[in-house]
Order: C-alpha cells, then sequence, then structure tokens
C-alpha cells in the first residue's frame, strides 16, 4: 500500500470547473473519505487519482511516484463502483478472477488469490453461482472481490454502497471498515452520506462547488466545523444558525441575543465590525422553564431514544433541540432555552467561516497533546 498526494488539483470541462486547487494526503493504510452533495466534485476527484479522467493543472503522486498523466491502467489501482460493473454471463469466480486473466498470470495463482478473496469476503460458497442470480449485497461482495483480488497499492470506491437499501447499507459499512481494517488499505472513498463517511473514515475532506472546505477527523469535522456549510452539512439535524448583530471586540465572553446576554468562549480575533452567527448544535440546547431565551414548542419528533423538539424563538428564527424521550413538550407550549456555550461555534455571515475562540485554541492543544502521547 502507499500514500496518495495531491497537490493544486484543477480539472475544468469548458467553461465549468469542477474541481479547484484541491491537495491533501491519504497516508498509507488510510480510510479517507471524500463526502459532499451531488456535483460538489468528489468523484471527479476520485476519477483523476484513478487516471479515469486527466487533470486540468496540478500533481497526483502514488507514493514516490508522479501518476499525473498515466493511464489508469498504468496505476496500481483497483475500483469499485456504486453498479457493480460485473460480467452478468460469468460465475462470481470468473468475476473476480477476471483482472488477474487479464494480467496473464499463471492459473494455480488465479486460483489461490481468488479463494483467499473470497474467504475474506465470506463468499466462497457462491463461486460457482451466476453473478445475475445474487443479491445486491453479494453482487457488491463479488465486486469488492475483483478489486481485492489484484492486491494493489490503494482502493478508489465510489459511493459502492449507493444502491442498496438502508438497513444492509449500514451493515456492508462494518464489514467494508473490518475489510479495511483486515488488509491494511490505502482507500479513497466518495459518498454523499455523512452517515457512511462519520462511521468508517479515519480521516474527512468535505467538498463543495469543488472546494475542499474543511479537512480532518470525524470528530474534529463535527465538533468543529470551519464553515456555516460544513456545520449544516454535518450532523442530523443539522446546525441551528442564530444571527446576531452584537458587536464583538477581541476578548468578549458573552454575546447578545436579543434581549439575552449568553456566555460563549472568549473570541480570539476583533471582529466588531462584521454580522455574525451563533451556531448550537440540537444535542447541545436544554429545554429549561426559568430561562430567559423564550420559544414555543412548533414540532415534536419521536425517534425512541431521543426526541427532536422544534421551536420558534423570540429571535424570529426557528431552532431545533434533541431532548431526552422523557421530557414532556407539547406544542403551543412556552419554554425557556439554555444553550451550552463551552459547545457554540461563531461564524461571519458574510464568508460563512467560523471564528476563532478559545474553544478552538484548547481543542488544537488537545490534538497535540494526544499526538505526543502516542509517539
Amino acid at each position: 500500500m502507499a500514500e496518495i498526494r495531491i497537490q493544486n488539483l484543477n480539472k475544468a470541462f469548458a467553461e465549468f470547473t469542477a474541481v479547484k486547487d484541491s491537495s491533501f494526503v491519504v497516508n498509507d493504510g488510510e480510510f479517507f473519505c471524500l463526502l459532499g452533495p451531488s456535483g460538489c466534485g468528489k468523484t471527479t476527484t476520485l476519477r483523476m487519482i484513478a487516471g479515469l479522467e486527466l487533470p486540468t493543472s496540478g500533481q497526483i503522486f502514488l507514493g514516490d511516484e508522479d501518476v499525473t498523466f498515466k493511464r489508469a491502467s498504468a496505476r496500481d489501482i483497483a475500483f469499485v463502483f456504486q453498479m457493480f460493473a460485473l460480467y452478468p454471463h460469468m460465475s462470481v469466480r470468473q468475476n473476480i478472477a477476471f483482472p488477474l486473466v487479464s494480467q496473464g498470470m499463471p492459473r494455480v495463482e488465479i486460483a489461490e488469490r481468488v479463494a483467499q478473496a473470497a474467504n475474506t469476503l465470506h463468499i466462497s460458497h457462491l463461486l460457482n453461482m451466476s453473478v445475475s442470480g445474487l443479491t445486491s449485497g453479494d453482487r457488491q461482495r463479488v465486486a469488492l472481490g475483483r478489486a481485492i483480488v489484484r492486491q494493489p497499492m490503494a482502493f478508489m470506491m465510489d459511493e459502492p454502497l449507493g444502491a442498496l437499501d438502508a438497513e444492509f447499507r449500514e451493515l456492508m459499512c462494518q464489514e467494508l471498515r473490518a475489510l479495511h481494517d483486515r488488509l491494511h488499505a490505502t482507500t479513497v472513498y466518495v459518498t454523499h452520506d455523512q452517515r457512511e463517511a462519520m462511521s468508517m473514515a479515519d480521516k474527512i475532506a468535505i467538498m463543495n462547488q469543488g472546494v475542499i472546505e474543511q479537512l480532518g477527523a470525524p470528530q474534529e469535522i463535527y465538533e468543529r466545523p470551519a464553515s456555516v456549510f460544513v456545520a449544516d452539512f454535518m450532523g442530523s439535524p443539522s446546525m441551528n444558525f442564530i444571527p446576531t448583530h452584537t458587536a464583538l471586540a477581541r476578548g468578549a465572553t458573552s454575546i447578545q441575543l436579543g434581549s439575552v446576554a449568553v456566555d460563549m468562549p472568549a473570541v480570539c480575533d476583533d471582529v466588531s465590525q462584521r454580522q455574525l452567527l451563533y451556531g448550537v448544535r440540537p444535542e447541545h440546547i436544554r429545554l429549561a422553564s426559568d430561562a430567559p431565551l423564550r420559544a414555543e414548542v412548533v414540532g415534536v419528533e419521536y425517534l425512541g431514544n431521543c426526541q427532536v423538539i422544534t421551536l420558534n424563538t423570540a429571535l424570529n428564527c426557528v431552532v431545533r433541540a434533541k431532548v431526552d424521550v422523557d421530557i414532556r413538550a407539547v406544542r403551543g407550549d412556552q419554554v425557556g432555552l439554555e444553550l451550552d456555550a463551552s459547545e457554540m461555534t461563531l461564524f461571519d455571515q458574510a464568508s460563512g467561516r467560523a471564528i476563532r475562540t478559545a474553544r478552538d485554541d484548547l481543542a488544537v492543544e488537545a490534538i497535540g497533546t494526544r499526538k505526543a502521547a502516542h509517539g
């Protein structure tokens, strides 16, 4: 397996730029997710890494080798597609063996590798069956088998679970991550599903309109979003955004939401000339009868292990709170809201970028301490 290094990658189709100046590193053995909505450039980026598209500019390194303009066949990479791309007239065994047969590998070695891949994916009992009679889940396993039998330097996966139903997709997420750990594979995985990315990835790159908005570990991205787009895209329900016109000088530790002053971590920069958004996730809002920030309950969604309460606030904006199921809330109730000051994020309304606070500095220190502890 090998490190993948992307430097200043751009891809334009006539007047449309699909990928804009992307740079990132996929470490050896890492499960790396490209995450974003349809049309954001994630699949185009994957196809350039695989050699199925050539970049307009920039460089792609596989290990120490510059493969930017090499054909896909000259890159030691295996690709898994969303729609399986299997040969329906062939058996499972023949589909898995096909890449090795094409390379002219000896029959004995092909048989050994096919058996090993099938055993890894728990499909040995299907080897003599036709793929046309398999379930979607088993077809996806065969597609994975055809990829891993080559023992490539890296795997490229383009929404491989997109054609599966929700329940089976969750199971396959667990199996894919377990397979990745067994193979110690370098994997680049494209998805629009945040749950897939959060459950499997070591690192996530969130893309928006061809640009990487944020790059980091799942927990880091969720807890410290770099922009309004990231905060809104990650989480279900997504983050609440409350407009505020308070002028904040460097070091300010409270912000005015309507007539209520709310505590917050100290602001690291002078933002007195900016329009701001106060961001808070639903799980960091608590219902409290005596809290000064008032709201009316306009919706209650019971989810079994929690409930999501939709509230129309006195700030002329709607927020959602994720609370325990034993908290009673009925449409029309007048309630108070307490916001967890330690978990809020402040954004610049104009640029959409997060504003640095003391909370972010503490988080960076904590990450540095953890890295030092692990050598």
